[in-house]
């Protein structure tokens, strides 16, 4: 999600429901964080609460001191990512590749757990491939390095993001510690989660790639888990309204020239399968400046 969950989308999704929206995957060397892309990431910590900020590393001291240094700037949970399967990230041991050294994960959590006062959580995948599951191992030694909860992703880092989640290793997590652990992957629907938090035991769930183009989900799947078995899709005036407050937020945000270029691949998440979309797609990769942009947006979601 680097490079959509940026401050305005997570400020959007918090106003549609997301009860915890953590920050973009941030490296943990603090040297690079002078760089204005790491900066903007940085970024809005106070318009969603909890502030998380979530470090990507493999040395337990830089990522102790980006912590420290995270909490100085406003972090009030520390999200240590050990379920990234980019091969720019494994191949410096870090992201999900921690699976593989169970020992440098509990040297990591306790350096960090140490370091700060606020919780430290885990995501997480269940291991590193088929052959070598061992999300239940990880998942104890988080808990007992004082992590306070966990995501864990239903694939392993092999896996990728093809295939299907499974949930019957999360499940096993979930009984094999006391800390809460949130379900993720595959949940694109409110029937979904509730057949993922009930065949898991989860405590709660993270949803991804499906906020991408439908922020919205978050609201229709608290409603279904409170009962509201009837919850269906926005109008299309709602869903216009949402999307072009998305649009003035990167505006706002970027400025003009970085929200644009921005803006195109939520619009074309957000028109994609809808009649003329193609149509529309050719149209808003075209168009450089934001006024073109909004309005082509705005006559395409009142049709």
């Amino acid at each position: 999600m680097a490079g959509v969950s940026d401050p305005p989308f997570r400020q959007l999704a918090a106003e549609l429901g997301a009860g915890m929206t953590p920050s973009e995957m941030i490296t943990s060397d603090v040297k690079r964080w002078k760089t204005t892309n790491t900066q903007r990431r940085l970024q809005n910590f106070e318009n969603c609460l909890p502030r998380i900020l979530q470090i990507v590393g493999f040395c337990p001291e830089m990522l102790a001191t980006a912590a420290k240094l995270g909490c100085e700037r406003g972090a009030e949970i520390i999200d240590i990512n050990m379920g990234c399967p980019a091969k720019k990230v494994c191949r410096r041991m870090a992201g999900s590749s921690l699976l593989r050294d169970p020992s440098l994960v509990g040297q990591i959590l306790d350096r960090v757990v140490a370091e700060v006062d606020v919780p430290v959580t885990v995501k997480m995948r269940t291991g590193w491939s088929p052959d070598e599951r061992n999300g239940v191992e990880i998942a104890r030694i988080a808990e007992n390095c004082g992590a306070a909860a966990l995501t864990v992703h239903g694939r392993t880092r092999a896996c990728k993001f093809s295939g299907n989640a499974e949930y019957d290793t999360i499940r096993e997590i979930k009984k094999a510690v006391n800390i809460p652990v949130i379900a993720n992957g595959d949940i694109d629907s409110a029937q979904k989660a509730l057949e993922v938090i009930t065949h898991t035991g989860a405590d709660g769930i993270m949803i991804g790639r499906a906020a991408q183009g439908r922020p919205w989900i978050f609201n229709q799947i608290n409603s279904y888990l409170n009962g509201d078995t009837e919850a269906t899709d926005l109008p299309l005036s709602d869903v216009r309204d949402i999307i072009l407050r998305h649009l003035e937020s990167l505006y706002s945000f970027y400025g003009e020239f970085t929200g644009v270029r921005i803006g195109r691949k939520h619009l074309i998440s957000y028109s994609r399968g809808r009649e003329g979309w193609r149509g529309f797609r050719e149209k808003i990769v075209a168009v450089g400046e934001r006024r073109q942009q909004f309005n082509l947006a705005q006559r395409f979601f009142e049709q």
